[in-house]
């Protein structure tokens, strides 16, 4: 027998030892399967809520299709054929489907070999806005709700590179369009050769700043970007009338007012910073009105490298600009009152201001708030809802201001920790308005409240009204077992549309009458993979050693028998998570109620190659008071980990010699970390991770501290340091294009040669053209490939007695 199981072992590491690129290999089924399930349609509710939209998402792309010419520039990626966002995922067909019994119905009269995107319906409902790319272009369809056909609108190409190209008015008769211009001159060329160094100069300013990816590097790459993001905003009527609303420029934003009379338009402009992405780039804010006519610039905000890192900290004067959705015309805003840092000690944060059209003289200020503004929510003249918040406490606050007395002191609605879901209310419902935005559901002086329902029992989502005056609420709905529904929508005549799904039946759609609790299935989406019921899935619950109650979500091949098969080899997929509060980091997430999914992304898959999958490890990391989580980061994951795999051996399903530990970017970090500083684990599997905290300085995930401030805890924390104590074989998965803040592909890179210069068991693979997440279907097989043979080596059939050589490469 041992000889069997190092024959086997060698044959399985001669497929590892490569120093070169190799070709994509495919998975044993059903692994392989799982990529090419059929794909269950996204649904979205029209504005009257009397039609379903079914956008039907395709498959994985091919390789080819990532490894299409893109530009990175300002943090932004962008495909220079179409003026759009390369790495664009559409949907393959587009469906209505009425509330009834009545087959889906195609929309037709677009390119059915393309794929939608930007998909909108009108205000009114009555018609379905999207955009289809095209080899040279991004064109505008727009479609009619009652007969299912589409037309183009327009014979130009939108501007889809700043984010959505288009915004209907409030009529649902015209659009405001970011159109690319006519007629100008090619995209600038490079030089031969430059024309000097490039330069950056600070002159003791402090100007921090997280660790971005796809900046400018040069005036070059300024006068591309400048290109690519150039736009008219044009106001298109469907009957073809088009009036020009201000000059071609760097617009990234094209907002009418609810009435149709204004329209904000959102610009930047130079400087440009190689820094900071686009989003803190000189920008500003210009009403126009509908012909066309600059009304007032609202605000004109420089360039944003100072922001301080800490978390709360913002950019000083205007933001958050929008409409008013329960009014004609009015603007609003928020303000720094602390100069935009949350690290300063102060008694009032921010300023909420309103303006209305004709939008002269000073903004009226509708609220002063002491923590920092976290958005607002408009009822009607006399109620809107604000929220602040502040990050270093969790702590949230929901007030009820009146609008047509500013002066009035807002009355406290909600006060709460984001952290503790238990006790969390709930968030408001919205209606359409009178303007066709959204506005509060507010009913006989009731608040309509939806939410999770967070308990001990698991999510139990729920819908409840609160009478604002007396504060007494009452429960409308809430899930219960064996389901989990959750409110989509409240319909107009006392009905409520809901999605419902339990452990072995797919999501569906149902409307639920309210008052006879009778209920309708209105969709019919069927299992994705009917091959797979046979796993078993079960919600677990268990304690670690200092009694912090934790869980995870346990998985069993089909047919497993205890005590005939015995304990298996297991895999463990995890993510940590930071609490300032120990009783909400024991609070209970999840349902044991929701569906069965096998998703090809993350560990569940190989429950399908023998192993016990413990998903969603709780690993929480705890600091309470003026301690920091992270002080004591690699003592609690260890402690956290010991407790997960005592629990499924005291289960008798878990074979603790035969456990690997896996995660992606914070829980690739996490496995490092858990390979560095225990002895728990027989191998990891690290994708997309960081690995080098010095390489991140001004702050990383819930660390907010600057290295320079607390270096014993980039230090301590960076698995990278500590590569001498990793002794157990390690797979590092990472996309070389990966654009995600502070993973860097180098991070794996470094990593690995460390572990090799070390002479420790470890394996890099770097997916071509693949961002922070796996998207070709090539990828994907691959990953699924270089999984199952690094468990199958190092967990699964490791022989007991015997040195393992490493692998190379």
């Amino acid at each position: 027998m041992k000889t069997s199981a190092l024959l086997l072992t060698l044959v399985l590491l001669l497929t590892f030892r490569t120093n070169a690129q190799m070709t994509y290999q495919t998975p044993p089924d059903p692994l392989g399967q799982l990529v090419d399930a059929p794909t269950t349609p996204v649904v979205r509710v029209s504005p009257r809520g009397d039609v379903m939209l079914w956008m039907h998402p395709p498959r994985l792309a091919p390789i080819a299709d990532l490894a299409a010419a893109e530009l990175r520039l300002a943090g932004m990626r962008i495909n220079p054929r179409t003026h759009g966002p390369s790495r664009s995922r559409g949907y393959l067909a587009l469906g209505l489907k009425t509330l009834d019994d009545q087959p889906e119905r195609r929309i037709s009269g677009w390119p059915e070999d393309r794929q939608a995107r930007n998909v909108n319906f009108s205000p009114d409902g009555t018609r379905l806005a999207f955009t289809v790319d095209v080899d040279d272009g991004i064109h505008l369809y727009v479609a009619d709700v009652a007969t299912a056909q589409a037309r183009r609108v327009g014979d130009w190409a939108v501007n889809n590179a700043a984010g959505l190209p288009y915004a209907w008015m409030s009529d649902s008769e015209a659009m405001v369009v970011l159109t690319v211009p006519q007629d100008r001159d090619p995209v600038p060329e490079r030089p031969l050769a430059p024309l000097g160094p490039v330069v950056q100069e600070n002159q003791g300013l402090k100007a921090p700043a997280r660790t971005y990816q796809d900046l400018l590097a040069d005036p070059h790459d300024e006068a591309v970007f400048e290109y690519y993001m150039t736009s008219s905003a044009v106001l298109v009527a469907l009957d073809g009338t088009e009036t020009a609303i201000g000059p071609a420029g760097l617009v990234t934003g094209a907002r009418p007012s609810p009435d149709g009379e204004y329209i904000l338009l959102t610009a930047i402009h130079r400087p440009f910073s190689y820094l900071v992405p686009v989003f803190r780039f000189p920008r500003t804010y210009t009403v126009y009105d509908r012909q066309g006519t600059m009304v007032r610039e609202i605000a004109r905000l420089p360039l944003a490298e100072n922001v301080p890192t800490t978390f709360g900290s913002v950019a000083t004067g205007p933001r958050s600009l929008n409409w008013r959705a329960d009014a004609a015309a009015t603007l609003y805003w928020a303000e720094a009152l602390d100069g935009g840092d949350a690290g300063r000690e102060a008694e009032l944060r921010d300023e909420v201001f309103m303006l209305a059209a004709p939008f002269e003289g000073s903004p009226i200020s509708l609220a002063k708030l002491a923590l920092r503004y976290g958005g607002i929510q408009w009822g009607d003249d006399e109620l809107a809802l604000i929220d602040e918040r502040w990050s270093a406490t969790r702590h949230v606050r929901t007030w009820i201001v009146n609008p047509s007395e500013p002066s009035e002191a807002p009355v406290s609605l909600f006060d709460y920790s984001y952290e503790d879901r238990y006790n969390s209310p709930g968030s408001p419902m919205t209606r359409p308005g009178a303007w066709g935005r959204r506005v509060l559901h507010i009913q006989d002086g009731r608040l309509y409240l939806t939410g999770a329902g967070a308990s001990a029992e698991g999510d139990r989502p729920f819908l409840r009204t609160l009478d604002l005056e007396t504060r007494e609420t009452e429960t409308r709905f809430q899930s219960e077992a064996p389901y989990y529904e959750r409110p989509v929508t409240l319909l107009n005549d006392g009905h409520l549309l809901t999605q419902r799904e339990s452990v072995d039946e797919v999501p569906n759609y149902y409307v639920r009458d309210l008052e006879a609790g009778t209920l309708d299935r209105v969709s019919d989406f069927r299992h994705p993979y009917p091959e797979l019921t046979a796993i078993t899935k079960e919600y677990i619950q268990y304690s670690r050693a200092d009694g912090i109650p934790l869980s995870a979500t346990l998985f069993l091949p089909p047919g497993y028998d205890k005590e005939r098969d015995g304990p298996l080899p297991g895999l463990v997929w995890a993510y940590p998570r930071e609490f300032k509060s120990t009783s909400a980091a024991g609070q209970r997430i999840g349902s044991p109620y929701r569906f069965k999914y096998v998703s090809y992304s993350g560990a569940v898959p190989y429950v399908t190659q023998g192993y016990a999958i413990l998903d969603g490890a709780a690993m929480p990391v705890i600091g309470e008071g003026d301690q920091e989580p992270n002080d004591t980061f690699r003592e609690q994951l260890v402690a956290n980990a010991q407790a997960v795999i005592d629990e499924g051996a005291r289960r008798g399903i878990l074979d603790p010699k035969r456990v690997a530990i896996a995660g992606h970017s914070y829980g690739a970090f996490m496995t490092a970390n858990l390979l560095a500083h225990s002895d728990l684990f027989t191998a990891g599997i690290a994708r997309s991770g960081a690995y080098n905290r010095t390489l991140t300085p001004f702050g990383f995930q819930a660390e907010q501290r600057l290295y320079w401030e607390s270096p014993e805890t980039y230090y301590t924390m960076s698995p990278f340091m500590h590569a001498d104590k990793v002794n157990e074989p390690i797979l590092l998965i990472h996309g070389e294009a990966d654009n995600n803040s502070g993973t860097y592909p180098v991070q794996s890179r470094r990593f690995y040669s460390a572990l090799k210069g070390l002479g420790k068991t470890a394996r890099l693979v770097m997916l071509p053209h693949e961002s922070h997440g796996y998207r070709a279907r090539e990828s994907v097989l691959h990953v699924l490939w270089e999984t199952a043979r690094w468990l199958d080596t190092y967990v699964k059939n490791a022989p007991s007695a015997v040195e393992v050589a490493e692998p190379t490469g």
